[in-house]
């Protein structure tokens, strides 16, 4: 499954499941998340990544930065583990 596929069907699930799924767009800093979800005074970070596919060393890394400011980053390469972090 290409990611962008993965991305789109997360995303109607997320909006079924009450999330706010915005795309994260950050001119001049690269290597954010894909996507912020925001539901109920929880923000999550998540990376879509094709089945199999890691992030790149760039992406880990602010990643690691976005952690340590307190906030909760998922990669994520399938519709089921996605399911797993909306449904907390």
């Amino acid at each position: 499954m290409l990611e962008s596929t993965l991305e789109r069907r997360c995303c109607l699930l997320a909006k079924k499941a009450g999330w706010l799924a915005i795309k994260w767009a950050a001119p001049g800093q690269w290597g954010v998340p894909d996507r912020l979800l925001i539901r109920a005074g929880r923000v999550i970070a998540v990376e879509f990544k094709a089945p199999g596919k890691v992030p790149t060393k760039l992406q880990e890394h602010r990643h690691a930065q976005l952690q340590a400011a307190g906030l909760d980053v998922f990669v994520i390469d399938n519709v089921d583990d996605f399911q797993r972090i909306t449904e907390a």
